[in-house]
């Protein structure tokens, strides 16, 4: 059993099962039946709930256990994802597949993550459009959750790093918020927020 299928081996669902917040603001902007792709959705509260709102969903996890869970959430709310089960670091298509891709707290140690990060750009349509939030180095200040080794936390200049030539940036934000996404995060945290559009 791997980590994240222990993390997820818990009564209930250790992110909740509420959207992500900064995902809920984003999405006025995903086309109408849009196909979205999201790496690292774990439980899948945030594929779920993009469904509801008639979108065709696709997640990628590596585990299992959340894998289950996602999709028994799925039903609960009477509605169907694509799930497949990969680790990021041998996923990888030659098609434009997704007009989004939706990134929530998925962390990779610095070498993985741009590799990550620019294999979903390429996998973008034209004009597709990638949002993202994850922890900030600062984030080892708090006790809200996230990795606790500085190389697995996300600066703007990261994101930028891995995204240039590909994406062109349409919102970039390094704040402090308010976490309330179960037991998992909950409290301050300190986050990077960026959004971009393929170029």
């Amino acid at each position: 059993m791997n980590f994240w299928d222990e993390n997820y081996s818990v009564d209930g669902y250790k992110y909740g099962t509420a959207p992500n917040e900064f995902l809920v603001e984003q999405s006025i902007s995903f086309p109408q039946g849009a196909k979205i792709l999201l790496p690292g959705d774990g439980e899948g509260r945030n594929g779920v709930w993009l469904a509801e709102q008639g979108y065709q969903v696709t997640t990628i996890d590596s585990s299992i256990v959340g894998i289950q869970k996602a999709l028994d959430l799925a039903t609960t709310k009477g509605v169907s994802i694509q799930t497949h089960l990969a680790d990021l670091s041998e996923w990888s298509t030659d098609e434009e597949i997704a007009d989004v891709v939706v990134l929530t707290y998925l962390h990779l140690p610095p070498e993985l993550r741009s590799q990550v990060h620019q294999k979903l750009a390429k996998a973008l349509k034209p004009n597709g459009q990638i949002i993202l939030e994850a922890f900030h180095p600062n984030q080892l200040q708090y006790q809200s959750g996230g990795p606790k080794s500085l190389e697995m936390l996300y600066s703007l200049e990261n994101i930028r790093s891995d995204f240039k030539r590909l994406m062109k940036e349409t919102f970039a934000s390094e704040c402090q918020i308010k976490l309330n996404e179960g037991p998992g995060h909950q409290g301050p945290a300190f986050v990077t927020r960026w959004g971009g559009i393929k170029s």
